[in-house]
């Protein structure tokens, strides 16, 4: 059942369906603009799990100026694509929070605890003052 769908590329909800995608992207958003109905998407037979890592405070009033670390690092695990999304650069040219959701960090594999088990793994080593995420994305649907 589906509640809710965002389609904005900076959306979570798409952020986790767009590493699954085996299309050409552009073509398709040309067809679209075009009017043209094109081929149907492909997709990759893979699970995904996307976690958000958000800025302490968030959604209220998220804290930003902190540094992230950790980024090149968990953009090399295996399967993972990281999203930015609340980051800039300071004066010294370092990223940083810039909003609530910073990242997203989406892992794919075989099943559901194995997307997980890499999401997590790449999470893991992000780090800022005051991060703060969710640990139970995906738990209960890759356990059974």
């Amino acid at each position: 059942k589906v509640l809710e769908y965002n389609v904005r590329f900076g959306d979570p909800e798409t952020q986790v369906v767009l590493p699954r995608l085996a299309s050409d992207l552009a073509e398709l958003l040309v067809s679209a603009a075009d009017g043209r109905v094109g081929a149907e998407p492909t997709f990759v037979d893979a699970a995904a799990v996307t976690v958000v890592l958000a800025s302490e405070g968030y959604p209220q009033s998220p804290r930003t100026g902190d540094v992230i670390e950790g980024l090149a690092e968990a953009g090399a695990v295996e399967g993972v694509t990281v999203f930015a999304a609340g980051v800039a650069r300071d004066e010294g040219g370092r990223l940083v929070t810039a909003g609530g959701r910073v990242l997203a960090v989406t892992g794919l594999g075989d099943d559901l605890a194995d997307a997980r088990s890499r999401a997590y793994a790449a999470a893991d080593l992000v780090r800022w003052p005051g991060l703060t995420r969710r640990e139970d994305i995906a738990r209960a649907a890759s356990a059974g």
